[in-house]
């Protein structure tokens, strides 16, 4: 009797020990889920972003430890050596990575995630084959988790050397169409993959056929078309993880993916308003290459240069100034320098703000994070639809960097190759004054009128020293 009463003792002893340990982790997980539902709600404010981020990086933490200690994977000092390492590598990252990297590296990162949905499908389909299990949604998820993962994968590695600018696409006119019939036959492997599982050339197959489809996808891609991508690539990130979390019956890993796949179609669906194209003309349309010269019918004869010393001038008599950012800003490092010169601008008493175009740059909110990383104040930065009525009120714009979201072709010229793309009309203002080391066009590859416009002068200078010289003028 003894010998029975400890043996049924020791079982509910386990089963009690089973049930609490299944208690703390799916506790630990919807602690997980609710950070990142917040993180991501936070994501939506310049102001709440940098907490937004510190709760979905903690929210991780704790689902992948989570993970780790349920299923016995490894160790509480691997875990321990993990978060050590993976530090380390994070605070180098965050030291080495210049901001104007932070598209590429965004790129790499939605590339990563989509590579690891990969993994995850094809050893869970391997293992269920293996042990003959006819489990029809694991291998349904698994074929999802790998499409989608293989398409962003490589996908993002385009994307990265376009945002370099170490690979330039001629391209051929039938690419689409072949992107057609790949992405076809990739549904067909899918679901051969789920109807035959014992099949292992269908699970090969769509590997394949995934992985070139999200080269031809997205080689064409080109311009100002690049944030939308960047935006799409990270909502199929989300996706493909969230397709992973049903193939490991992972709820956390199916709320975050489901969490970054929805915030990333919302994204890319405020891109292309801001582009002013839908997401199929992004995808199977991409904008037409340039026709134009390299601007000197626009440009000769009617440009005017001018000076730091003229620009302060002009800015001591000003009461309302906007500077409209844009990727020369990134590349010249000079959000600190702006951010000097409107405190001093401030100062003196006049009204400073920022326009943010919604694209511009190479990714989605790129000017926002620059400008967040200089603290500058959060109320400054007013959107397209706010900021645009007020230009015609604004003494001095200074343009920085920008170009295609101020080229007044995409509003005067329906033959422009970004006709009807919403811009800031910086050129209804008094005076506009444009910082640029060239008159070179921007990532669309055409002139822009707005440097020979009446009321523009050039600056042609590095933007951050030119700031930096405007500012010690104004105090001079």
């Amino acid at each position: 009797m003894n010998f029975f009463a400890v043996n049924i003792f020791s079982v509910n002893i386990d089963a009690a020990t089973q049930a609490l340990d299944n208690n703390w982790a799916l506790l630990g997980y919807i602690v997980a889920a609710v950070l990142f539902i917040f993180g991501i709600k936070g994501l939506a404010r310049p102001r709440t972003a940098v907490r937004a981020n510190q709760f979905g990086a903690t929210g991780m933490l704790i689902a992948v430890v989570v993970t780790l200690l349920v299923t016995g994977t490894v160790g509480i000092e691997w875990i321990a050596a993990g978060m050590v390492v993976g530090a380390g590598i994070g605070v180098l990252a965050a030291t080495r990575v210049q901001m104007t990297s932070m598209p590429e590296l965004v790129a790499l990162f939605n590339g990563f995630g989509g590579g690891a949905s990969v993994l995850v499908g094809m050893a869970s389909f391997i293992e269920t084959v293996e042990h003959s299990r006819d489990d029809v949604q694991t291998n349904a998820s698994a074929a999802l988790a790998i499409l989608i993962g293989a398409v962003t994968f490589t996908g993002s590695i385009i994307a990265f050397a376009k945002l370099r600018e170490t690979l330039h696409w001629n391209g051929f006119s039938g690419i689409q169409i072949l992107s057609a019939v790949l992405a076809s036959i990739a549904v067909t492997c899918g679901a051969l993959m789920v109807a035959q599982p014992d099949n292992n050339v269908w699970l090969w197959l769509l590997v394949g056929v995934a992985a070139i489809l999200g080269l031809s996808a997205v080689l064409p891609i080109g311009g100002a078309d690049m944030p939308v991508i960047i935006a799409l690539l990270n909502s199929l990130s989300g996706l493909a993880a969230s397709a992973a979390g049903f193939v490991l019956d992972n709820p956390v890993l199916i709320i975050a993916g489901a969490l970054v796949g929805a915030s990333g179609l919302i994204l890319t669906q405020i891109m292309c308003v801001g582009m002013n194209r839908s997401l199929p003309a992004v995808l199977f349309k991409p904008t037409p290459a340039a026709t134009a010269s390299g601007g000197d019918e626009i440009y000769e004869g009617k440009v005017t240069s001018t000076s730091p010393e003229e620009v302060a001038m002009l800015l001591e008599t000003a009461e309302r100034v906007a500077i409209v950012p844009g990727y020369g800003l990134a590349v010249a490092q000079a959000q600190h320098a702006v951010r000097d010169l409107t405190r001093r601008l401030a100062g003196m008493g006049v009204d400073v703000v920022f326009g943010i175009h919604p694209v511009a740059g190479r990714m989605p909110g790129h000017m926002n994070v620059l400008l967040a990383e200089a603290e500058i104040d959060y109320e400054l930065l007013l959107e397209m639809d706010n900021i645009n009525p007020t230009f015609e009120s604004t003494d001095v714009t200074i343009v920085l960097g920008a170009n295609d979201v101020v080229n007044p072709s995409a509003r005067n010229d329906p033959s422009s190759p970004i006709a009807g793309m919403p811009i800031l009309d910086v050129d209804s203002s008094n005076v506009v004054v444009v910082v640029k080391r060239s008159l070179s066009p921007g990532f669309a590859g055409i002139p822009n009128p707005l440097f020979a416009a009446d009321n523009t002068v050039m600056l042609f200078a590095d933007g951050r020293q030119a700031v930096v010289d405007i500012t010690n003028s104004l105090e001079a």
